[in-house]
């Protein structure tokens, strides 16, 4: 009798087909949609999101509005509340620093790990963006600015050559480019000067000094984006006027 060696998944059922779905889900088209106009600030914090008005900017139903604001909103770029709708996420001053803590030790590491592995033509992209980022810079093109920066960021991380540090970065990068926005004007040119100096570390495999750059510059951009928010909080909100006290004749 002959007899045949049994492979892996001998005996289980044949799995039926699955075709992918073709175009991208309306849902999905409209979740990213509001998501990079939540990024570029178009839908600015705190700003009550109405579904009809939604729903003709981006000439669809309402359907896939609510579907994505139930998304983003599970995601944390949206606040619902019953009764009284959803409104664009406030981040807190303590939600910006463990995020930024944390893109700053992702960084710093890929930072390290690019100075040993990037090549010639890798260091000669990321030369090329600094330059693009310091044009818009110049030019005053703060959506050019903030998508050259990301660029730059995840060139790093994808030349470190480490595939875990490429998939973490993925998911803190649009959180980060949300918080970039409003500084990148106050950041200016000294943020593509620190650009460049990380690139000459990296170009030069000064791990060390590659990684301390790296860490410097993340934690200029967590302070500028404090000091936005204090520079705004205290105009908001002015100090009362000090009375002097009259001196009374004893």
């Amino acid at each position: 009798m002959t007899t045949t060696s049994a492979g892996p998944g001998a005996g289980a059922e044949p799995l039926s087909a699955r075709h992918v779905k073709r175009p991208t889900p309306l849902r999905e088209s409209v979740y990213e949609a509001l998501t990079e106009m939540i990024i570029d600030g178009t839908l600015e914090p705190g700003r009550h999101l109405v579904e009809v008005e939604l729903a003709g900017i981006l000439g669809v139903s309402r359907q896939p509005v609510r579907e994505a604001l139930q998304r983003l909103n599970n995601e944390g770029w949206v606040d619902l509340r019953p009764g009284f709708g959803a409104t664009v996420h406030v981040p807190a001053e303590d939600e910006v620093d463990q995020l930024l803590a944390a893109r700053a030790a992702l960084e710093s590491e890929s930072a390290r790990l690019a100075a040993r592995h990037a090549t010639k033509d890798g260091v000669a992209k990321l030369r090329e963006l600094c330059k693009v980022g310091t044009a818009y810079q110049e030019s005053g093109d703060i959506d050019g600015v903030v998508r050259t920066n990301a660029e730059l960021h995840s060139l790093i991380t994808q030349l470190s050559g480490n595939s875990f540090l490429v998939d973490f970065a993925a998911q803190v990068d649009r959180r980060v480019r949300w918080y970039y926005t409003p500084v990148a004007p106050t950041r200016g040119a000294a943020s593509w000067r620190e650009h460049s100096r990380v690139v000459k570390a990296i170009s030069e495999g000064d791990e060390d000094r590659a990684a301390q750059l790296m860490r410097e510059h993340t934690e200029h951009t967590r302070k500028a984006y404090h000091d936005l928010k204090a520079g705004a909080e205290s105009t908001e909100t002015p100090e009362p006027e000090t009375r002097r006290r009259r001196r009374t004749a004893n």
